[in-house]
């Protein structure tokens, strides 16, 4: 799995499924008008992918449909799972925090909006 996601042309074809299913010819084009790469070498991306089972394709007629496959993500999400904690914490923390301060800024604003009120009606 991380060896097919470690090219930035694969996470950018996997990342582009995240929409859904897509034609091969529009994930090659897609890596090469990001990357400048040739077709052929968007095909051999391509089956990396499919070999690493990270999508899944179909035929229809003379095309190709690839999908993520679920369940290899789901490998990795379990995988992370490990450091979540790691992360989890300090962005509840950061979260916090920025609560904080969205509700000061409220109440400077308040303040300030209702000093230069009672100062336009003491004139």
């Amino acid at each position: 799995m991380f060896e097919a996601l470690a090219d930035p042309v694969r996470r950018l074809m996997v990342e582009s499924l995240a929409t859904g299913e897509q034609p091969a010819g529009d994930l090659v084009a897609l890596a090469r008008a990001r990357f400048g790469i040739s077709q052929p070498a968007g095909s051999q991306h391509l089956r990396v992918l499919r070999e690493h089972e990270v999508v899944a394709v179909r035929a229809e007629g003379t095309r190709r449909w690839y999908a993520v496959r679920p369940e290899a993500l789901s490998e990795l999400d379990v995988w992370l799972d490990r450091f979540r904690r790691t992360w989890d914490q300090p962005l509840d923390a950061l979260a916090t925090e920025l609560a904080r301060g969205r509700r000061q800024r409220r109440i400077e604003t308040s303040s300030t909006h209702s000093a230069s009120t009672e100062d336009r009606a003491a004139t």
